[in-house]
């Protein structure tokens, strides 16, 4: 069954931040959906077996921080 993961990302300030996050995340083994909005600052990442640590690191390397959204 797939996981969700949300990560709270900060340094996005357009449409082109939101898609070099989602494509960074999308190409994360085992990713199969990733939905950022810049709004909110938030990323839904959802998969099977994702690494949380390779998750954000590829979402680093773009420029942008990001940490795990606590759960409610």
């Amino acid at each position: 069954m797939p996981e969700k993961i949300e990560l709270t990302v900060t340094g996005m300030t357009c449409e082109h931040c939101v898609r070099a996050v989602t494509e960074a995340i999308s190409g994360v083994e085992g990713v199969l959906e990733a939905k950022v909005d810049l709004d909110s600052q938030l990323a839904s990442v959802i998969g099977d077996g994702i690494d949380l640590p390779t998750v954000v690191a590829a979402i680093t390397e773009e420029g942008y921080e990001a940490t795990q959204t606590t759960a409610s």
